[in-house]
C-alpha cells in the first residue's frame, strides 16, 4: 500500500511543480513541524534569514525573477512581520505565497490562552485577506488538496501574493486526493476581447504619434517575447519604466532601433 501523502507533502509538492525551488523564513513553535518536512524535502530547499521581514523581501524578489516565491513564518509574531511585505508584493503584482503555521484546530477547543494569539484564532487571516487576492486555513483534510491548487492558481493567475495558513495538528495529517484536471484554461470572453482590440487599434490608427508604455505586467504576466513582435510590426516607438523593462539580448538589440 501507497503512504498517503500528508498535507505538508503535497503543499511542498505544488510549490516545487510551479518553480519554487527555495522558501525563505524564520522557524518558530508552530511552523516546526512543515519546517521539518521542508528539511527532509529533496525538492525545495530553506533559506533562513535573520527575521521575517527580510524573508518576505527575499521572496519577493525570487518571485520577480523567478515567477513565484514563497515565505514560510510562524503565527502572527512571525506573520504578521511579513504584512508589509505582503502589501508591497500586492501593490507591484508580485506572486509571493505566504505559509504561516498556526495552532493547531483541536488546540483552539475552549479558547485557550495560546502564545502569540491576537484577539481571535482567525485575527492573522482577517489581516491577510486584505493583502492577498486568495487565502485559507488549511483545517478540513479533505479539502486541503484542492484549497492548496486554489490558492496557488490565483497567485499565478493574478500575479498577486496569496495566504496559506497551515494548522500545527494538520502538517502531518493525510489529505484526500481529488479529481484535478492536468491543466486550467481560462479564456477571456471573445466578444469582449475584440470589443477591447478594435477599440485600440482605433485608438492607435486615430493618434498623430502613437508611443507604446511597458510597465510592469509585462514582466508578470510573461508578455516580452508579445511586445517585441507588437514593436517590430508597428515600429511604433517604446519606452519602458523601471519595472517593465524587457530583458535579454533580443530586446537589447531591437529597443534601440524602435526608440
Amino acid at each position: 500500500m501507497k503512504k498517503p501523502m500528508t498535507i505538508g507533502e503535497y503543499l511542498i509538492q505544488q510549490l516545487h511543480a510551479h518553480g519554487v525551488g527555495h522558501v525563505f523564513g524564520v522557524p518558530g513553535d508552530y511552523v516546526l513541524g512543515f519546517y521539518d518536512q521542508l528539511a527532509r524535502s529533496k525538492l525545495v530547499k530553506i533559506v533562513n534569514t535573520c527575521d521575517e521581514q527580510g524573508a518576505g523581501f527575499a521572496a519577493d524578489a525570487y518571485a520577480r525573477v523567478r515567477g513565484l516565491g514563497a515565505v514560510c513564518v510562524t503565527y502572527c509574531v512571525g506573520g504578521l512581520k511579513v504584512a508589509n511585505t505582503t502589501a508591497e508584493a500586492f501593490a507591484e503584482k508580485s506572486p509571493v505565497v505566504i505559509i504561516s503555521g498556526a495552532p493547531g484546530m483541536k488546540e483552539r477547543e475552549k479558547n485557550p490562552l495560546l502564545h502569540h494569539k491576537v484577539r481571535e484564532f482567525d485575527t492573522q487571516k482577517k489581516v491577510f485577506e486584505q493583502l492577498t487576492v486568495a487565502s485559507t486555513v488549511l483545517s478540513d483534510s479533505q479539502t486541503a488538496f484542492q484549497e492548496i491548487d486554489r490558492v496557488l492558481h490565483a497567485a499565478l493567475r493574478y500575479k498577486r501574493p496569496v495566504y496559506i495558513e497551515l494548522p500545527r495538528d494538520l502538517t502531518f495529517a493525510p489529505g484526500i486526493p481529488y479529481y484535478r484536471p492536468q491543466e486550467i484554461h481560462e479564456q477571456s470572453d471573445p466578444e469582449a476581447l475584440d470589443a477591447a482590440l478594435a477599440e485600440a487599434v482605433t485608438m492607435i490608427n486615430r493618434a498623430r504619434k502613437p508611443v507604446i508604455l511597458a510597465d510592469v505586467e509585462v514582466h508578470r504576466f510573461g508578455l516580452q517575447d508579445v511586445l517585441l513582435k507588437l514593436v517590430r510590426k508597428t515600429n511604433i516607438p517604446v519606452a519602458t519604466t523601471v519595472l517593465g523593462k524587457v530583458r535579454g539580448g533580443r530586446a537589447a538589440s531591437v529597443l534601440p532601433r524602435c526608440l
